[in-house]
């Protein structure tokens, strides 16, 4: 099988394990004050290794409940790493509400190659890459064409030290609500990239994200004709502190707001 078509298969069986667990009833325990993990975490975690282990025996792989908190930069970078979420939305989950996925992503020398994220209570599969281009349930998608930020609908979410630290969006999200159509705040990062990447939302920042976070919606925002970077609009690091998504339209505007 290929890359993704052996990556799908997998993110669905992850996928279709964490809508089973859903079901049941979760052992919940607490990273931090705010950062939720589940069995049902570990559980995916544990089903996704194993299959990359046998169908990838040669690549390395970066995923978030064995990577013990927030990543250096691989240097130099493996020619594959996959980066694995195999939960994003844990708070979301944990709670009953039905907005969470599995997000897999590879990159190739550090560069989005592949990203694969999965929607099992959806059952919204979105797939794609820079060579690729990108597809919901194989169907290609592309970014909106929404040129004004005043129309635009956004998405954002909150770093876990919200409480104590002053980098916490807050202030941010203030400016952009005055500015923009609407800000929504999904719990799923990886989710509100996707829904960027075929036209649902506008635009997208958030601070404090891990790779585990972007670096699939990153392929899959870039095969769909849309732009991600730094607040600054430098080259995005998904091992960085900041996530700039957008059209590619409302980039510049998004940036004014961001330094005002």
């Amino acid at each position: 099988m290929t890359f993704i078509e052996t990556t799908v298969e997998i993110a669905r069986e992850a996928g279709g394990l964490l809508r089973e667990l859903a079901r049941q009833k979760l052992v919940v325990d607490y990273k931090g004050i705010n950062d939720l993990v589940t069995n049902a975490d570990r559980a995916s975690e544990k089903l996704i290794l194993h299959r990359l282990r046998i169908a990838f025996p040669n690549h390395q792989v970066l995923a978030e409940e064995s990577a013990g908190g927030r990543p250096p930069k691989p240097e130099p970078f493996p020619e594959y790493l996959w980066v694995i979420d195999p939960l994003d939305g844990t708070t979301n989950y944990a709670h009953g509400l039905p907005l969470y996925c599995v997000s897999m992503g590879l990159l190739h020398h550090g560069q989005p190659f592949l990203g694969v994220v999965y929607d099992p209570e959806r059952d919204e599969l979105f797939t794609g890459g820079p060579a690729i281009g990108a597809f919901l349930n194989g169907k290609p998608i592309s970014v909106s064409a929404e040129k004004e930020l005043g129309r635009s609908v956004l998405a954002t979410g909150f770093p876990y030290d919200i409480k104590t630290s002053p980098e916490n969006n807050l202030g941010i999200f203030g400016r952009f609500c005055l500015r923009c159509q609407a800000v929504r705040r999904l719990g799923s990062a990886a989710l509100d990239l996707c829904y960027l990447a075929c036209g649902r939302l506008d635009g997208f920042w958030e601070l404090k994200l891990h790779p585990w976070d972007t670096a699939a919606a990153w392929a899959i925002i870039l095969g769909a004709g849309g732009k991600v970077t730094a607040y600054d609009g430098s080259p995005f690091d998904p091992f960085a502190l900041e996530t700039l998504a957008t059209n590619g339209l409302i980039h510049d505007q998004m940036e004014a707001v961001l330094h005002e």
